[in-house]
């Protein structure tokens, strides 16, 4: 019989999502717990509609990964970098609108980065400090996710879309191993315009998951991933448990489990940890 875990910002939506599923409950949090349950996906989806509760559904043995591969952009962060980027230049409406459409799957990734990038040809280095220090966040749980599944001996690796020289920062931040992104092209004083290739997309996230996974000597299934775009999907659907975090459509209709209401420590009770186990 598989194991739900149901999380929320609300113990009381728990609650009323374990009155309607049924079972007894195995407390996790204070708004986090395990049931045994006969449902599958669509119907607990079913049960539990309209309450603001995130759930996973899974096998009980195997839940706690060894492995942890997450977006970076509007998912441990709480903006896309680019679109920041693009506010220094006057430009982000029209680049935060072709950033929208790529995340949503409506353009080839490779092909609206470059188109993007290309906007900011002229853009002074010292727009990139400022639009880190300025806009970008750890979005709440992030830090608690990561340090804790660190310190329970998981690798967490930070693989984005994005750039270089935010992910160094975000995932030293976070406390992630290690990180891969896109380098930004400069003169020493402004972008050039252009972004280093091969540009890291929907494959090369995907590839970054079962390279770890094999340095490892791993199989997929001890692997978690997150995301919320259309370049998530691949190293999502691959992952043993592929989370859709604040997700596009297109994302969150092929994850594993979705969360929508919850803070990222979500993912750390989907592994079956205890609110006393987070760091």
């Amino acid at each position: 019989m598989p194991l739900l875990t149901l999380v929320s910002p609300d113990r009381a939506a728990v609650e009323e999502a374990i009155a309607r599923v049924g079972g007894d409950a195995d407390w996790l949090g204070d708004a986090a717990a395990d049931v045994m349950t006969g449902l599958n996906h669509a119907g607990v989806t079913r049960e539990i509609a309209g309450l603001p509760v995130d759930f996973a559904l899974q096998a009980a043995r195997g839940r706690k990964k060894a492995l942890f591969i997450a977006d970076m952009d509007s998912t441990i962060i709480n903006v896309e970098c680019l679109d920041e980027l693009a506010d220094f230049a006057g430009l982000k409406t029209q680049i935060a609108a072709i950033t929208e459409r790529a995340m949503r799957g409506e353009l080839v990734f490779e092909d609206a980065l470059r188109e993007r990038v290309g906007m900011l040809k002229g853009l002074g280095l010292d727009a990139l400090q400022k639009a880190y220090d300025q806009r970008v966040r750890l979005n709440p749980g992030a830090e608690t996710l990561v340090k804790t599944m660190a310190a329970a001996g998981a690798r967490c690796v930070l693989v984005s879309g994005g750039f270089k020289f935010f992910t160094g920062r975000v995932a030293a931040a976070a406390g992630f191993h290690a990180d891969r992104a896109n380098t930004l092209i400069d003169d020493g004083q402004a972008l050039t315009g252009k972004v280093g290739e091969p540009i890291l997309g929907k494959a090369a996230k995907l590839a970054a998951l079962e390279e770890e996974a094999a340095a490892l000597d791993i199989p997929l299934s001890a692997t978690m991933t997150v995301g919320d775009g259309a370049n998530d999907l691949a190293m999502i659907q691959a992952s043993g448990l592929g989370v859709a975090y604040r997700a596009k459509p297109i994302v969150a209709a092929e994850a594993h489990a979705k969360v929508d209401h919850s803070d990222l420590t979500a993912l750390l009770y989907f592994q079956g940890y205890r609110q006393a186990e987070f760091v």
